[in-house]
């Protein structure tokens, strides 16, 4: 599962300025825009270049739901790509990010301590380094596992270590069974 990579593209998308398109037309059209030929946009949703001939021209309104879904995720992961950028860019240089989850915490601590992962519900603000780290990482391919361990660092130094006030001895924690995940910035 990709939680973090879902939950970053729900962050992204409450950056937006303006609605998407809401209507199949529009949203075909706009789709059309972006990546020029029906056959492109029939490829990217998985149906016949006749399908977006159709939808395009009003002849047909009302696609399947999965149909429908495909073509509101295509029309959400291209709408205001700058204004997503700038948002990115900002969060990674100046405000941080905050991360709210429900997950199994493991860490590795020193002889006579507890180390057993247990769910723990955080909500913890990261400074702009760790913000810049996870959409460096996202950029770069990463898969989720580095992506939680990123976050999963900033957890420690922020949270667990309380900015190097408390348990500099811990090391190594690592997030497991994630319930939910959001990323706001």
């Amino acid at each position: 599962m990709a939680e973090i990579e879902d939950a970053i593209e729900r962050a992204d998308r409450e950056a937006f300025t303006r609605e998407p398109p809401k209507t199949l037309k529009g949203q075909i059209n706009f789709l059309m825009r972006q990546l020029k030929t029906t056959r492109a946009v029939a490829a990217e949703l998985g149906v016949s270049q006749r399908s977006v001939e159709r939808y395009r021209t009003g002849e047909r309104k009302r696609p399947p739901q999965d149909i429908q879904q495909r073509i509101d995720d295509a029309v959400r992961s291209r709408w205001q790509p700058r204004v997503r950028e700038r948002r990115r860019r900002q969060a990674a240089t100046a405000t941080g990010i905050t991360v709210e989850t429900r997950a199994r915490f493991g860490y590795t601590a020193p002889i006579g301590t507890t180390d057993d992962g247990r769910f723990r519900r955080l909500t913890v603000h990261l400074p702009p380094d760790y913000a810049r780290r996870l959409f460096d990482a996202r950029e770069a391919g990463a898969g989720d596992q580095r992506m939680r361990q990123i976050i999963a660092d900033g957890f420690r130094e922020i949270y667990f270590q309380d900015g190097g006030a408390r348990a500099l001895d811990l090391s190594d924690v690592a997030i497991n069974d994630i319930d939910y995940l959001d990323l706001d910035f």
